[in-house]
């Protein structure tokens, strides 16, 4: 793979930022404000499937960002017997939305690959989460340097796997599709939606999905630079 790769192009969530330790902290210090008597780690093993197939729905346009938003607390948090008024869920959702970036724990490995990678290619983030936050979490994990390109799904209107966003990434940081990479986390949205635009792939399969064996796949950050 090595030999023609000039553009590395990165999901952000789950892929270098850390996602669920930070939302396990956001939702403490959500909890905390509005006193709210649940434990986080209970509420997250319900919510965690709950919010992930919100976005999906969310990539596959069937719910807007407010339903998104909205829906996944209401659900959740019905399946704890809690009800709040809709303005609440609003109030919980902005503030969960503000506490997010707060904490910026990395994926174990990130500096490291992103220090090997930098003086050889050019690195760029394409990432289908908000765009009040994202900015904010490159920006406070000290990563936002390392990146050409950022390339955000609602700056596009579409979102991953939709192969437009994938263009415009590479349209925006001047490369070829030979010539570029993408690694993520998620097979459907990253792998997936990069390879059907011919786009190579590296899939950071940290959660150890079953995935067909002709696509790369690495456990942990490190072992990308043995491809690169």
């Amino acid at each position: 793979m090595k030999n023609n790769i000039e553009h590395i192009f990165f999901d952000l969530d789950h892929t270098l930022w850390d996602f669920d330790k930070n939302s396990s902290l956001a939702f403490e210090k959500m909890f905390q404000k509005f006193e709210i008597n649940l434990q986080v780690s209970e509420f997250l093993n319900t919510y965690q499937s709950i919010n992930l197939k919100y976005w999906k729905l969310y990539r596959e346009e069937k719910v807007t960002k407010t339903e998104l938003r909205r829906g996944r607390f209401i659900e959740a948090f019905n399946s704890f017997a809690m009800q709040f008024p809709l303005s609440t869920i609003d109030h919980l959702s902005d503030d969960y939305i503000a506490f997010l970036p707060l904490n910026n724990y990395l994926i174990s490995g990130t500096k490291e690959l992103l220090d090997y990678l930098k003086p050889k290619y050019k690195l760029h983030i394409i990432t289908n989460g908000f765009r009040e936050v994202q900015n904010h979490k490159l920006s406070n994990s000290g990563i936002k340097n390392y990146f050409t390109t950022v390339t955000n799904s609602e700056d596009v209107g579409v979102k991953k796997p939709n192969p437009i966003i994938f263009e415009h990434a590479i349209q925006t940081s001047g490369a070829k599709i030979e010539n570029s990479l993408m690694i993520g986390d998620n097979y459907e949205a990253d792998i997936l939606g990069a390879e059907a635009l011919g786009i190579k792939t590296i899939c950071f399969n940290y959660h150890k999905e079953k995935l067909p064996a002709d696509f790369i796949q690495v456990s942990e950050l490190k072992h990308i630079k043995m491809y690169l």
